[in-house]
């Protein structure tokens, strides 16, 4: 008589892969290691994985998800710049993760190569949202606006993240706030002459 399937393996599985993601970075991310740590056994964990990408993508979508809930909390452009970077100081395994395999996430280019970004970063058309709801116009007339802010928040980021900085972290923050100000207030004015 065949076993019942276990409703909490996957939980487990994506648990797993979490912790030894933590542990030893995507070196220690195999689908045997998963397993072990899941109190499972491979075969069980390609039944519900194809493989080792199916695995990473799931665990991808899940911190996608988390951050949307942390950005969609968030009422201003300056509040999702401040919890963006807040959010990978807190969690520096996620943000790496993420950030390692996100292309992982990327819709498949269509025959005109690559799509927009809004499409392959959900919490980027966030972004874009917020600076319409500010500025005016659509979401996708802020592409480039948001892009420079997403560059001055990630670069922040990696450079908090890095410890390259130490000792330095309240100016660096100080100035990333001041320059996402800066983007902000110069797009106003650019929105006011057209």
């Amino acid at each position: 008589m065949p076993r019942p399937p276990d409703p909490d393996l996957e939980e487990r599985i994506l648990k797993a892969a979490h912790t030894l993601w933590k542990r030893g970075g995507d070196h220690a991310l195999t689908l045997r290691a998963v397993a072990r740590v899941a109190g499972s056994n491979t075969p069980a964990v390609y039944r519900r994985f194809s493989g080792r990408r199916e695995l990473v993508r799931a665990l991808l979508l899940r911190i996608a998800g988390d951050i949307a809930a942390v950005f969609a909390a968030g009422d201003s452009v300056e509040q999702l710049a401040d919890t963006y970077v807040e959010y990978a100081l807190k969690r520096p395994h996620e943000f790496d993760l993420f950030y390692t395999h996100a292309r992982e996430l990327a819709p498949p280019k269509g025959p005109g190569g690559a799509r927009p970004i809004r499409e392959s970063r959900p919490n980027f058309a966030l972004l874009e949202q917020r600076l319409a709801r500010r500025l005016g116009g659509a979401p996708e007339d802020h592409t480039r606006i948001a892009l420079a802010i997403w560059a001055t928040i990630h670069g922040t980021t990696v450079l908090l993240l890095s410890k390259a900085i130490e000792g330095h972290e309240a100016e660096f923050r100080s100035a990333c706030r001041a320059a996402v100000k800066a983007l902000l207030d110069g797009a106003a004015r650019f929105r006011e002459t057209e």
